[in-house]
């Protein structure tokens, strides 16, 4: 039997990602958001969600860009910190001992030390309530060499150790049960 509980969010688990911001070293910031995925293939389209109040939300109301990166165990403390202290106090970048590295499509910087960084442009801009839903198409994706398997040129996104967010806590992704269409695959005759 399942409980009836008040109108809230429990799609999880999310994945926890660190979004960088701004068009100049001087106002480079990054905000935690777990209120982010995937909304269109062709062409690729992705969402954050931001509190208004969020120092970001104003970088990014001026640029119409930003950068989604992902996030791994090792950047677990830097993610979380960088979710509950304020850029507008803080340079996030030099106290977490994070890298701005140049994009190729937008001027805000993506992290050097994330396996993917997805430079993003904002196409529309919803308000829903308590966050704004920025709709961005992506525009270049940048992957770390050092996740792409030789033997088949894909990412192995496994090996960065990715990390994700459900109920105000962090957690490791498990291992892989299946792949897309396993379900229907033919088996092999002996």
């Amino acid at each position: 039997m399942k409980q009836q509980w008040r109108a809230g969010n429990q799609l999880y688990p999310l994945p926890a990602v660190m979004v960088s911001v701004g068009d100049d070293p001087s106002n480079y910031n990054i905000i935690t958001i777990a209120w982010t995925g995937t909304i269109c293939s062709e062409p690729a389209m992705v969402y954050i969600s931001v509190r208004p109040t969020r120092h970001s939300h104003d970088i990014i109301e001026r640029t119409g860009e930003f950068v989604i990166n992902l996030t791994t165990e090792e950047l677990a403390f830097a993610t979380d910190w960088c979710g509950v202290k304020s850029g507008r106090e803080v340079n996030k970048f030099e106290q977490m001992h994070l890298t701005p590295e140049p994009s190729s499509m937008v001027k805000a910087p993506a992290i050097a030390e994330a396996p993917i960084s997805i430079e993003c442009k904002v196409k529309q801009k919803i308000s829903l309530g308590s966050h704004d839903m920025y709709i961005a198409e992506v525009l270049c994706v940048q992957a770390d060499e050092q996740y792409i398997d030789p033997q088949t040129g894909l990412f192995d996104l496994a090996k960065a150790n990715p990390i994700c967010y459900m109920h105000g806590k962090y957690h490791k992704v498990g291992k892989e049960i299946g792949q897309f269409g396993f379900s229907v695959k033919k088996k092999k005759k002996k």
